[in-house]
């Protein structure tokens, strides 16, 4: 771990009450560098990031100098801060979080603090405006309304992906509370766009907080598209006469996918040149690590971070379309703060054996209960402290014609991901 990425953890990880007036302050410290870019901003409960992932590569294609801000890390802190697909250096990350740092501590002397993400945030900030970045695609981190990154004041297009119940002690306890809080992105009079299978009691916010801001709003829902052929590495689509592959199976990322592609168009209306090339060339050559992400063919190995019911039954539904009658094992790990009995009554009846191990986060509930939550529903199953010593368990006997799916957290894929040498993104 660098000492950048020791301060930042250092920090406290929530505010004291919710707000943008710390980070507007702190950016104020540091000559406002969200000024100087042009933002996409993202917010929403699942797909995210594979939907700023393909946004920014799609202008990267196109051969605008594009920045990426995404959360969470998976192998190394520096991919949160990226341009053209390049994390940001141990040299440069260290420079600015000194440039950061000076202006957190005069801030602290004035009982102001500052949270981790919201010096992070800075700190991408600061980076885009060093590298003359053009475009720069924002990842939430959590919500929208009081999230650091909304301190932009006006995006070319707020994006709403998929929204389902997560993080309720902060965000609420329905879809609608939950939308209201990531619709938070959503500016006067700024286009929006969002995800085409909302839940209705989701949408039906998404559309008052539209019509309330004058903001026009585009549904992916609408895109009219032909799957051409299917398989557990990528799915070929047909959009508009062209042929565009996407490098991420199951229907959730078809819908991502479309979510992209209807935030293209609004972006060329606003005079963006995007050519097809570039959104086809963009699209095929995104990677977005531990989503379905296939890490060895034979036997088959698949990292999912499927984190909460809407995760886990995309992971069933991908199960169900390309690993029928396969022998599936599982190693999993989860938050304490997730609904870990949904997940399960959602994954279970496919594992035929499940190892539970403790991620590597102060948040993740111990092995030990995790193992006692699946024993009870009927599965055979072992617990280890270690992810890496699980993982390494059930690769023991693990036959060529069998599956393991290691799930339940990003924290957990990252954590056993050096075992398979895959630590490139």
């Amino acid at each position: 771990m660098t000492e950048a990425e020791k301060y930042y953890h250092s920090l406290l990880t929530f505010g004291m009450r919710p707000g943008l007036e710390r980070i507007g302050m702190l950016l104020e410290r540091l000559g406002n560098p969200q000024n100087s870019c042009k933002f996409i901003h993202v917010a929403g409960t699942n797909g995210k990031g594979t939907t700023c992932v393909m946004l920014a590569e799609i202008l990267r294609a196109q051969g605008y100098k594009t920045g990426l801000y995404t959360s969470p890390y998976i192998v190394d802190f520096r991919e949160r801060i990226r341009v053209n697909g390049e994390m940001i250096s141990e040299e440069e990350l260290s420079r600015i979080t000194q440039t950061v740092k000076e202006a957190v501590c005069q801030l602290n002397s004035e009982n102001i603090v500052i949270t981790e993400f919201e010096a992070v945030t800075a700190a991408a900030f600061l980076y885009y405006k060093k590298c003359g970045c053009e475009f720069a695609v924002l990842e939430t981190g959590l919500g929208g309304r009081f999230d650091a990154t909304n301190v932009i004041k006006e995006p070319l297009v707020s994006v709403i992906t998929s929204i389902s119940l997560d993080h309720v002690k902060i965000l609420g306890n329905t879809l609608g509370e939950i939308a209201f809080e990531k619709c938070g992105i959503i500016k006067e009079c700024r286009p929006a766009v969002t995800y085409g299978k909302q839940a209705p009691e989701a949408l039906k916010v998404i559309k008052e907080q539209t019509l309330k801001k004058n903001s026009p709003l585009y549904d992916a829902g609408e895109c009219e598209y032909k799957i051409l052929s299917e398989t557990i590495n990528g799915t070929q689509i047909e959009y508009n006469g062209k042929n565009i592959y996407l490098p991420f199976p199951g229907e959730h990322q078809t819908e991502n996918c479309l979510t992209v592609l209807k935030t293209v168009e609004v972006l060329k209306k606003q005079g963006i040149e995007i050519s097809d090339e570039a959104v086809y060339n963009g699209i095929k050559n995104s990677k977005n690590p531990a989503r379905c992400e296939i890490i060895n063919e034979n036997p088959l190995i698949i990292l999912d971070g499927c984190h909460n019911e809407s995760s886990a039954q995309a992971l069933k539904n991908v199960i169900d379309r390309f690993l029928k009658g396969r022998k599936i094992k599982a190693v999993m790990g989860m938050m304490e703060d997730k609904d870990i009995d949904r997940v399960l009554s959602i994954l279970l009846p496919y594992f035929s054996f499940v190892t539970a191990v403790t991620p590597s986060n102060p948040r993740a509930v111990k092995s030990e209960k995790l193992q006692e939550k699946i024993e009870e529903r009927g599965v055979k199953s072992e617990s280890f402290e270690n992810p890496a010593e699980g993982v390494n368990f059930m690769l023991k006997d693990l036959k060529r014609d069998e599956v393991l799916i290691v799930c339940g957290s990003l924290y957990l894929c990252a954590d056993v991901r050096h075992i398979f040498n895959t630590d490139s993104i």
